[in-house]
């Protein structure tokens, strides 16, 4: 059960978390076959050739999963501090628009709704009564975190976060132990706040691991090493229907504020299917009273 003096920060921390962590499978019948990479000589010798940061950055956009619409539905395995959910959660979203995400105690209780666009995060908590209205910059704040739309939408699909794509910016890596391409890069976002001088480089790389037969994102890593944050997305059992290829199982663990670990299995997928994304207050709920615990 969820402690009633910890509930509002909660269901705050899944904004930072349940918005980031879904990815997609196709909606058509799926071969219940793993993709297998191919990438060893008979000896066991890894043999991938080098590719330049463009190269792989050009296969990255190329394989990543387009879409206009997407509807999902998944089980959510929760551990936040220590304290373990189980939660139904069902997302719509509109390509560079919103984000809206319904979350449901198992039984089909509902807990709580959320509408997010680019400049607005809003939220109604069905079993206390009360809402939240505001915006990423709180969020951050809230949980010592890094979020915004564009991470939310990528990871929401295993796709890269929006990156710089200069060859300065990149830096293209072979891993040989394990036969892959690792591909580190400075997000967009963060690129702005190194050129005004409010960040450092060092700080800021997203690194991802890439399957080296189809390019799609294996792992996704985001460390901030100066304030001990970061986001690592793992994504497994690749599944193909009609050359799509999306990961069916998600693990994620993110240490900032709070500790927090999900596991994600997906149920149902639906791309390009126009969605209602709408997100009504009752008049007679009450704001969300927030505190930031004290550390």
């Amino acid at each position: 059960m969820i402690k009633k003096n910890h509930i509002s920060i909660f269901y705050l921390c899944l904004i930072g978390t349940l918005l980031v962590m879904l990815s997609c499978k196709s909606k058509k019948h799926v071969q219940q076959t793993a993709i297998q990479t191919q990438t060893e000589d008979t000896t066991g010798r890894c043999r991938l050739q080098f590719k330049s940061a463009k190269s792989l950055s050009k296969h990255i956009k190329e394989s990543e999963l387009k879409y206009d619409w997407l509807y999902a539905k998944a089980d959510v395995e929760t551990l936040i501090d220590g304290e373990d959910h189980n939660l139904d959660v069902r997302i719509k979203a509109r390509k560079d628009s919103a984000i809206w995400i319904s979350i449901q105690a198992v039984g089909l209780i509902d807990i709580a709704k959320l509408l997010i666009t680019r400049d607005s995060v809003k939220m109604v908590v069905y079993v206390k009564k009360q809402y939240f209205k505001g915006d990423f910059n709180y969020i951050n704040q809230l949980l010592n975190a890094d979020l915004d739309f564009d991470l939310i939408q990528a990871a929401l699909i295993g796709n890269s976060a929006d990156f710089d794509d200069d060859d300065t910016k990149m830096k293209p890596v072979i891993d040989r132990e394990n036969c892959q391409y690792l591909l580190s890069t400075v997000r967009k976002r963060k690129l702005r706040r190194i050129n005004s001088g409010q960040d450092s480089l060092k700080r800021s790389l997203q690194i991802m691991r890439l399957n080296p037969d189809n390019f799609k994102i294996i792992n996704n890593d985001f460390e901030d090493v100066s304030t001990n944050r970061s986001f690592h997305a793992k994504y497994e059992k690749f599944l193909a229907s009609d050359s799509v290829f999306a990961p069916h199982n998600v693990n994620i663990e993110i240490k900032a504020e709070k500790k927090i670990d999900l596991k994600i299995n997906y149920v149902r997928i639906e791309i390009n299917q126009p969605q209602k994304l709408t997100l009504n207050i009752p008049k007679s709920y009450e704001p969300i009273p927030i505190k930031k615990e004290q550390r």
